[in-house]
């Protein structure tokens, strides 16, 4: 997976603190955008599900007693 260089702005005690304990700000940042875009898509399906909720579908009802082969 390819990467890209951005900068991020932290408090300067923040960033001590973080230096201090031995943690990768790089990789605390990575994590931590991930978990941001993770929460935005979850909370997009669950406004998309609430626009549109699904529904009992006759269809699939009877598609779950196919048996299996």
């Amino acid at each position: 997976m390819a990467s890209i260089r951005t900068t991020v702005t932290l408090d300067e005690s923040l960033a001590d603190r973080a230096r201090s304990l031995g943690i990768n700000i790089s990789a605390a940042a990575r994590d931590g955008v991930e978990a941001a875009v993770n929460a935005a898509l979850a909370a997009a399906d669950r406004v998309a599900y609430e626009r549109a909720p699904e529904r009992i579908d006759p269809f699939w009802v009877r598609a779950e007693a196919w048996p299996e082969e």
